[in-house]
């Protein structure tokens, strides 16, 4: 069976919790198989987590964490059972953004988002994704995305937020140029929709894509 396949954000998290667990099993002097053995889970699940290939599930770390007598957040470094919206990780989610062709996102905080590596650049706030003209970069329709603040992108083929100035439209895409051309290409990640090439001078770019995560369903 083929693995799934995960976004950046995801295989860094895969990364910390591998690295977390093998600190505390080498500081409690436990082996894999005894790890799996007080956990009833399987010796191939733990090699995974512990290997960086899979990305623990809730219920396998609060397994973990309770026959290894620490807490959750030990392991996985995205848990935070209370915290402070003041606290640096915590994002600003500024309302939906749409990557197909709908509307711009509304500028007003509904909410805060957690950003789990407090050890990396900072995201400047987040925005809900609406359509599915990113999919074929696995934004998919209510993803949230991570995005820092730019006029303007960093490189060639980056993803950014865009606003076209005609019609006030939030766009997520891929914004790529060509020496000497006059205008400017906003490409789909789906071959369902067109794409939209622009002089400069008829939109703007409002952030950067850094990054996205799936919000669990409750």
């Amino acid at each position: 069976m083929a693995r799934k396949k995960y976004t950046e954000v995801e295989r860094d998290l895969i990364k910390g919790i591998a690295k977390n667990l093998r600190t505390i099993i080498k500081r409690k002097g436990l082996t894999q198989k005894e790890l799996a053995e007080g956990t009833d889970l399987s010796t191939s699940v733990i090699s995974d987590y512990l290997n960086e290939k899979t990305l623990a599930t809730p219920g396998s770390i609060q397994k973990i964490a309770d026959f290894l007598k620490v807490s959750k957040s030990e392991i996985d470094p995205t848990f935070q059972p209370k915290v402070n919206i003041t606290n640096n990780n915590l994002i600003p989610l500024i309302g939906t953004i749409c990557a197909g062709d709908g509307i711009l996102a509304e500028q007003n905080i509904e909410d805060y988002v957690f950003y789990p590596f407090p050890g990396r650049k900072q995201p400047d706030y987040a925005l809900r994704v609406k359509g599915d003209s990113m999919i074929n970069a696995g934004i998919e329709d209510g993803d949230i995305v991570y995005m820092k603040k730019a006029s303007w992108a960093d490189y060639n083929g980056q993803i950014v937020a865009s606003v076209i100035d005609d019609s006030s439209e939030g766009m997520l895409k891929r914004i790529k140029w060509t020496e000497g051309s006059a205008t400017m290409q906003l490409i789909p990640e789906n071959d369902n929709y067109e794409i939209r090439e622009l002089p400069p001078n008829e939109f703007s770019i409002c952030g950067i894509y850094m990054g996205h995560f799936k919000p669990v369903e409750e």
